[in-house]
């Protein structure tokens, strides 16, 4: 009769395995087409700006500059650069980026056309921070409570 051995994580997943691991990677992306890493770094940003919406325990909002800025970098351009290519003054693309402009239809599509991605993610990551901001305000203001109708239920005989 066989006696089991136990298998631990430190057997499967050591510093050996893990710099093994990191070699294949580097030697698998070194065999990657310049075009093949840009789309990879794509939906790296997609995917980050997926999983910060989808996040409930976000305490403080992410400008979509941060995310833009991402792209910027994949494609190595500046944010003068993309202004030019949006039509637009610099300081008005900045405005919408930090937040001091609401995202209209026009600037979400030239964000969701320029990344690939759909017009609802760029919507979605501003009502995200539009909700953080709304929830601090709940928080820090007790103002609102009376609002609650529950002070109704209490009032009334």
């Amino acid at each position: 009769m066989r006696t089991r051995k136990e298998i631990k994580a430190k057997d499967i997943w050591n510093e050996q395995k893990q710099d093994e691991l990191k070699k294949f990677i580097l030697s698998h992306s070194d065999k990657q087409t310049r075009e093949r890493k840009i789309k990879n770094e794509l939906l790296s940003i997609r995917f980050q700006i997926e999983d910060y919406i989808g996040n409930e325990h976000t305490d403080r909002p992410k400008m979509i500059r941060e995310f833009v800025k991402m792209y910027l970098k994949a494609f190595n351009l500046s944010q003068r650069r993309l202004a030019e290519l949006f039509e637009m003054e610099s300081s008005n693309l900045h405005k919408y980026l930090v937040g001091d402009r609401k995202l209209n239809p026009g600037m979400i599509l030239k964000l969701s056309t320029f990344t690939h991605t759909s017009p609802e993610l760029w919507l979605r990551l501003q009502v995200k921070n539009e909700l953080i901001e709304i929830n601090r305000e709940k928080e820090h203001n007790k103002e609102y409570r009376k609002y609650d109708y529950e002070n109704l239920l209490v009032a009334e005989p």
